[in-house]
């Protein structure tokens, strides 16, 4: 089946940021779309997501060059090809842009133009996109991390550490982790109630912080799940986003919240501190992108009891990974499509992954669409997690909502194995 037509527009993230939408059509007339998110808390690493820096328009955030290359250069090397061959359209898109970094046309072009001949490849099959993706292989159903409490560049700095989540590790069905999630959820909007401290959500659908010191976000948690009637570290855990990038400046971590500095020895104590301290079973990003030696401290101190997941650090980069598996630098990876730029480089990173017996974790981006395409993409590969935000705000619960329709697609061939995922990885649990 031939693509005929590629089209794109401007559409808006949740955050009301322009963004890319990607319309594939083939020679039947069969459509395929591909949105693409926007992340504000990136690392370095990641492919370039092409803005037109036009402060007279959307103040510089505009994507109208990203749109015109798709309409133009991208259409012309796409049209005719057969959808069916996402590997070989991904490759010439790459070849075509000619950078490391997607940095000429743009990784939000050309990732929604992965993602539209990918749906579309889907809807010409007359299969769901998880089966498309997946070759059938895709039945696991993955266990949500789900933000509670925004921070970071999230909520505008009013604390310093990014997300604080939770995961239902006692959860013996997808709906059951939800249930435990929307308890917890409205838990926290009680405490927060209650402590005068309720200000509204950030970003990723979590509430807004309004606490004096980091810690004080930990206490409000605990007290949360608690309220709702579990035992934290038993049926709830707690999981973390430092984004510890964002912290650190000219050699040291930053903690503005309570001005405090750290070298990368204190810092990763500080990490280490906490896990011992609270009933943290993941941690996103404990040390900056490219502070490789303060990783291997937190590795070696709490990698077998606590998932470290690598998100700058990696930036869903199939050279990067195999860095980091080769140092043993975490033991899982965040993945995020707009980061590599197209679908096949994605499952690509998402398989390494767990060759080296390694955790992916499917991720959203802070600025996302109402579009459930890594819904389908952790179902797909039996990623095992997905990561969307928090339980609230459509284009999050849209995610969430999608993998129970999937469930419904899988029948008896549905899997959950919820915190049985870290055992794979030889993560024991406290």
């Amino acid at each position: 089946m031939k693509i005929t037509s590629l089209d794109a527009l401007q559409i808006f993230d949740s955050r009301g940021n322009p963004t890319v939408e990607v319309i594939a059509t083939l020679e039947d007339g069969t459509t395929g779309h591909g949105l693409v998110p926007s992340g504000a808390s990136t690392g370095h690493h990641e492919a370039l997501e092409l803005r037109d820096c036009d402060k007279s328009r959307f103040r510089g955030k505009s994507v109208f060059k990203a749109v015109s290359h798709v309409k133009g250069e991208i259409a012309s090397t796409t049209l005719g090809r057969d959808v069916f061959d996402q590997a070989g359209l991904d490759a010439a898109l790459i070849a075509l842009d000619g950078t490391l970094g997607k940095s000429r046309l743009g990784a939000n072009a050309i990732l929604g133009t992965s993602m539209a001949v990918a749906q579309a490849a889907a809807n010409a099959k007359r299969i769901p996109l998880f089966e498309s993706l997946g070759a059938g292989q895709g039945t696991l159903l993955p266990l949500p991390e789900i933000q509670i409490f925004g921070g970071g560049k999230h909520a505008q700095g009013r604390i310093d550490i990014q997300d604080f989540m939770i995961m239902a590790l006692t959860a013996q069905s997808y709906e059951e982790t939800l249930e435990v999630t929307a308890n917890v959820f409205h838990a926290a909007a009680d405490v927060m109630r209650e402590r005068g401290l309720l200000a509204g959500v950030a970003d990723e659908g979590g509430y807004w912080p309004m606490f004096d010191r980091n810690e004080d976000v930990f206490d409000a948690l605990m007290a949360s799940i608690e309220r709702a009637g579990y035992t934290p570290g038993h049926e709830v855990g707690i999981s973390l986003d430092i984004a510890a990038t964002d912290l650190f400046h000219d050699g040291y971590y930053t903690l503005g919240l309570e001005q405090r500095r750290f070298t990368t020895e204190q810092f990763a104590a500080l990490m280490i501190e906490w896990v011992e301290k609270y009933p943290i079973v993941s941690i996103e990003d404990p040390m900056a992108e490219d502070d490789w030696a303060g990783w291997q401290i937190v590795r070696e101190a709490i990698g077998q009891r606590c998932q470290l997941i690598g998100d700058d650090l990696f930036t869903t980069n199939l050279e990067r990974i195999e860095r980091g598996i080769a140092a043993s630098a975490a033991n899982a990876v965040l993945i995020k499509l707009n980061q590599i730029g197209t679908v096949t480089e994605t499952i690509a990173a998402i398989h390494r992954t767990q060759a080296a017996g390694w955790l992916p974790v499917v991720s959203a981006r802070s600025g996302e669409t109402e579009d459930a395409f890594i819904s389908h993409l952790a179902v797909a590969t039996n990623a095992g997690q997905l990561k969307v935000g928090s339980f609230s705000r459509s284009e999050r619960m849209a995610k969430w909502n999608e993998v129970l329709r999937i469930q419904r697609l899988l029948g008896s061939r549905a899997r959950f194995i919820g915190a049985g995922i870290f055992a794979s990885a030889g993560i024991q649990l406290p």
